[in-house]
């Protein structure tokens, strides 16, 4: 099977999965204390060029998790688009394991602003609300757009002038630093993010992200934290080997460039079809149209089924590191048949 659904339906790459092959040598310690993590920590500080506490983790909603946690008490609220990830899709369990609640903000475009996040911040210092504590950003965001360094530089400011933390979802963040041309670094720690979410899955690995802690307060308990998350490996090397790989000679970048410029092709190949709408800039590797419904139903038929807002008949489609110029053409394919 193809699939144009998800980034997380593709393959491993196959560098990945030498470094993983080549960690499973003999014996080591467990639980990252092993020479392949001491590696990954390296390279990370290196890329990241800073002082950080990274922590390897499972799946991409327990390294939300982590960074909530660690960012936010019981009584704070936590401010997010309202299609962030840890809103819509991880069963309420960042409000299960932070106590706090969630507060979503409309936007547009999947992205905040200081002015859409101001009104929000109301009621500091009444016992009576919850303060607000932790604002939550996706790059690239849910809908498929990006944020600039200096829009995420702004937020930032906002949230540290008004005494809150910053934590960003960085599941597809490699796919946006190719897009604008820009190093992880500049995204990330050169604007002030007190945690990051930094993924991998969805770009090239197994398995498993990585927590980079960047505000120093936290370093100590982050550990902790991880532990009773249930977000600590004891095979970790089998992780963090991965990041190493995923971080040497640009293969992150050569990886998400690559589904890039996919999402270009698909929606050149795309936008001029009859009653197909594009409602969001096609900036990463996720594509976000409006199509017919009898088109829809046509797809899922024959091509397999993918997100679909029934309200509106929006659909997303996703490139990935492994989508192939077969793979675009075969869906543009059954497109055609339909119109004929």
């Amino acid at each position: 099977m193809r699939s144009l659904t998800s980034d997380n339906n593709s393959g491993v790459h196959p560098l990945i999965l030498e470094s993983i092959n080549k960690a499973n040598v003999n014996h080591a310690y467990g639980y990252g204390n092993d020479e392949w993590t001491r590696e990954a920590e390296k390279v990370i500080r290196a890329t990241f060029k800073s002082d950080c506490e990274p922590l390897f983790v499972f799946n991409g909603t327990g390294a939300n998790i982590i960074g909530l946690q660690l960012l936010a008490r019981s009584y704070h609220a936590i401010l997010c688009p309202e299609t962030a990830h840890i809103f819509v899709d991880e069963c309420g369990s960042p409000t299960k394991m932070t106590g706090t609640q969630i507060i979503p903000i409309k936007t547009e475009d999947g992205k905040l602003s200081p002015d859409l996040i101001k009104p929000y911040l109301q009621g500091v210092g009444d016992e009576h609300r919850s303060q607000p504590g932790v604002i939550s950003i996706s790059e690239t965001t849910e809908l498929g757009t990006i944020y600039t360094p200096a829009e995420i530089k702004e937020i930032v400011n906002l949230a540290h002038q008004y005494g809150l933390y910053v934590h960003m979802d960085g599941s597809r963040l490699s796919n946006a630093a190719a897009s604008l041309g820009v190093s992880l670094r500049s995204l990330t720690a050169d604007c002030g993010i007190d945690v990051l979410s930094f993924g991998g899955t969805k770009n090239g690995l197994m398995m498993g992200e990585c927590v980079i802690v960047f505000n120093s307060n936290y370093y100590e308990s982050a550990r902790y934290i991880r532990k009773q998350s249930a977000q600590l490996g004891s095979k970790m090397r089998f992780i963090s080997c991965q990041f190493t790989s995923y971080l040497t000679d640009d293969l992150w970048l050569k990886n998400a460039q690559h589904a890039n410029d996919m999402a270009k092709l698909l929606y050149s190949k795309l936008v001029d079809f009859p009653q197909v709408r594009f409602c969001q800039k096609v900036e990463s590797n996720q594509l976000f149209l409006i199509m017919p419904r009898p088109l829809i139903d046509y797809l899922h038929q024959n091509y397999g089924s993918f997100y679909v807002d029934e309200r509106t008949n929006t659909i997303r489609l996703v490139t990935s590191f492994d989508t192939t110029i077969e793979d675009v053409e075969t869906f543009i394919q059954c497109v055609h048949e339909f119109y004929k």
